[in-house]
Formats: C-alpha cells, structure tokens, sequence
C-alpha cells in the first residue's frame, strides 16, 4: 500500500519547479515538471504515488481532473478523513488545508510529520520547502487509501495571532484601514478606505497578491503585511 512517505518522496523531487495559478497539471504524466499551483501538485502527488484522483473537479478522468483547494475540501467533508492540524504536523506526507474563501483560492501542503512543509507555493517562489508555524490553516487531511504512520505524538502548531479575511461579522478597524491605503498607494483599489475587511478589499488584496507573486487567497498575514510595508501585532 502506498503510504505518506511515498507521497513525500515524490513530492521532494519537484523542489525548485515552478508555479503557475490555475496551470493543469496532467495526473498521467509522471515526467511532469510543472509548472504547478498548490493542488496540482498535491492532487498529482497523490495520483502518482496511489492512482487515486482526490480534490479534483472530475475524480474519475484524470486526464481532465483539475485540482482545486475547494475540492479538497468538498472530498475531506464527503469521503474524509479530516483530522486536526497538531496531528497532521506530526504525519509525514498529510495535506494541511486553508479553505478559500469565496471566489478565491485557498492553499495546500503536505506536512513532513516534524512541522515543515513541502509545497507548491506562489510565482515568486515555486516549489518549496516551508514551515506550519506561523500561518493560518483550517484542517489536515488523510486520503482514504492511503496508510500514514506519525512520526511523534501529536504537536502543537504556533498560528499567527491575526490574520485579516472576509468573516461574518466582518473584520475591521485601524489594521484594516492601514492595508486598504496601502493597496491604495500600490495602484490597488480596496473602494473606500473605511477599515471594513469586506469583499471590495478582499478583491484588492487578492489582485495584489497575484501582482506581487504571494499565495492569492485574498488574505492579509505575515508575508501580504510585510510586501504592503505593514507590521501585524
């Protein structure tokens, strides 16, 4: 049965490719060398090592199968197996997932089980190798199928004290403001400048992510602050 490493064997080998947002990965093509987005590259990890399609629009053709990080999610709630973000820090080659919000794109990894990752992280970077600590994530995820073993008892994941997003009641305040002029002076407009972290700055956020080569999940954390010139508490 294939297990975790294998999935981290495969995934190594691809460290230094590079990204490309909303590329299509062909899952049949094992002497692919990108370029990737973040589930492409976990989703053909995944089909390389276990012949199995997992977070795809299409899980039965892969040849067509596009991968997406709300698919992951969509396959973690309907056929699992989520489980906790301390667990999967300590599981070689689990998937950690940050759900997108909506209309946007979210990010996936795959944990090496001693809190790093391995991953297909932005344009200005490609494939790489990265850390857990210090970001947010909403869940790790097992594919059925697959056997993983963890390297210790769970540990614990440091995440980032704040992170601005779209929530419900929304985000807001002087934070908020700082990042809508910042967008504002980089040429990106976040519409009025009313320290509300709603869908208009969301959108600014996101365009300027893409423009700047970061992960584009519309979020404002540690790397978007520090490329608008911002510090986050």
């Amino acid at each position: 049965m294939t297990t975790g490493e294998d999935l981290l064997k495969i995934a190594r080998r691809h460290v230094g490719d590079p990204y490309l947002l909303g590329v299509v990965a062909p899952k049949t093509n094992k002497q692919w060398r990108g370029p990737w987005d973040c589930a492409e590259f976990v989703s053909w990890c995944v089909f390389q090592s276990a012949g199995i399609l997992y977070g795809c629009d299409n899980n039965t053709n892969p040849i067509l199968a596009d991968a997406f990080t709300g698919f992951w999610h969509r396959d973690v709630m309907s056929i699992g197996r989520r489980i906790d973000l301390e667990s999967a820090a300590s599981i070689p080659g689990a998937a950690v997932l940050r759900i997108p919000q909506p209309g946007l794109i979210g990010h996936i990894v795959f944990s090496d089980g001693k809190g790093n990752t391995v991953e297909a992280h932005s344009r200005s970077t490609g494939v790489i190798r990265s850390k857990l600590s210090g970001r947010r994530w909403d869940m790790g995820v097992l594919v059925p199928g697959i056997e993983y073993t963890p390297l210790s008892d769970p540990r614990p994941v440091p995440q980032p004290l704040l992170v601005l997003r779209l929530t419900n009641p929304q985000m807001q305040g002087k934070l908020v403001r700082d990042v809508q002029r910042a967008l504002k002076e980089a040429g990106f407009n976040p519409g009025k400048v009313d320290g509300i972290y709603g869908p208009n700055t969301v959108a600014a956020v996101n365009a300027f992510q893409v423009s700047n080569g970061l992960v584009a999940d519309g979020e404002v954390g540690a790397q978007t602050a520090k490329a608008l010139g911002i510090t986050m508490p």
